[in-house]
């Protein structure tokens, strides 16, 4: 008894098969980096099949139940069929729903950027709030997130902030947050009490796990260290531990400074480099794709995805998906799972790209 009709689970199996015999080669481990990604991808591989083969095996069991319930008329096995039902179609849901981490890089780690908007201490405290809101939801989640690079406000809040996630589908999770996300409230830092409207842009980037997917030639970098700072520009350490990173030929610019070695912010530098340049070649194609169809393609910042009103009304909405809800002090707690779910959800059965 089979109970899916768009996930190819022998095709899974091949795969896992696939790559449990290339684990098994006598120079597998020399490239150290695509050994681990193997390893990854085989882990979740065989994650997938024993999963959906349980299912499988629970769904024969109530039917088997149910044609012995027939048979002898008792409703207790009626009972029991109708628990293991139950069961088996809450599962299924959840599954079905995992389907939507089906872009390329879904199941990768992650890098979440935050820029404050035009609008000095206003947008910064914003950014610092949308901060607050992930790292709680990460937490939730049990993901692993390490803050790479942190720019304070003059007065309040954070001009930008750069965390890497790890977990798994951390990027496939994550992906439905990138763009323009819009806060309403009476200003704190008002006196008059105004109501403003505030803007933050987040992005979100695949990590990068094989070389050859970005090249970056070392003399295409500058590379500029200086002291690590934090409000009003003062020096928080003696020595030049931060590292600046500049890719010539694209101008792109990445900065760390928030480990305490030189090194490790090099390091956490070019990850997000790396990261960056496999966003820009990705946003190529997808001009390319999108040309082609004759889509218009949303320049800059682009449009705004979610709103956050907190005065006069309270409600966050999703202008994507459409999904809304009234009490934005949970949102803002880090509780995201029904709104991102939402999100992915209506994207299932669209090419939502995943990139």
């Amino acid at each position: 008894m089979t109970c899916w009709s768009v996930f190819d689970l022998t095709a899974v199996e091949k795969e896992a098969a696939r790559l449990e015999l290339a684990s098994a080669a006598p120079s597998f481990w020399d490239d150290g980096s695509r050994a681990r990604t193997t390893m990854q991808q085989l882990t979740e591989a065989k994650r997938q099949v024993e999963t959906w083969r349980a299912l499988e095996a629970r769904l024969d069991d109530a039917e088997a139940l149910l044609e012995l319930a027939a048979e002898v008329d008792d409703a207790g096995t009626v009972g029991e069929a109708a628990v293991e039902v139950a069961t088996a179609a809450e599962e299924f849901e959840a599954l079905e729903f995992e389907l939507s981490f089906s872009g390329r890089y879904d199941d990768r780690d992650a890098i979440l950027a935050i820029h404050a908007g035009a609008g000095g201490t206003e947008s910064q405290d914003w950014a610092e709030m949308l901060q607050r809101m992930y790292l709680r939801w990460f937490e939730d989640k049990g993901f692993d997130a390490t803050l790479v690079d942190l720019a304070l406000g003059e007065e309040a809040g954070i001009k930008s902030a750069t965390i890497e996630v790890r977990g798994r589908l951390a990027y496939g999770w994550l992906r439905s947050e990138r763009g323009v996300h819009r806060l309403v409230r009476i200003s704190p830092f008002d006196l008059t009490h105004s109501r403003h409207t505030s803007f933050a842009l987040v992005e979100v980037l695949p990590e990068v796990v094989e070389a050859a997917e970005v090249e970056i030639n070392s003399d295409d970098l500058r590379v500029d260290t200086f002291r690590a700072s934090g409000h009003g520009g003062q020096n928080v350490q003696k020595n030049d531990t931060a590292v600046r990173i500049t890719h010539r030929p694209s101008g792109i610019v990445v900065t760390c400074q928030n480990e305490r070695s030189q090194g490790r912010n090099r390091a956490s530098a070019m990850k997000v480099l790396e990261a960056r340049l496999l966003e820009r070649e990705l946003q190529r194609q997808e001009a390319q794709r999108a040309a082609l169809k004759g889509d218009h393609i949303e320049a800059g910042w682009g449009n705004q995805i979610r709103s956050y009103v907190l005065q006069p009304y309270k409600m966050v909405k999703d202008l994507r998906s459409g999904y809304e809800t009234s009490d934005p002090d949970s949102i803002l707690d880090g509780k995201l799972d029904d709104l991102i779910s939402a999100y992915l959800k209506s994207q299932i059965g669209e090419d939502s790209g995943g990139a």
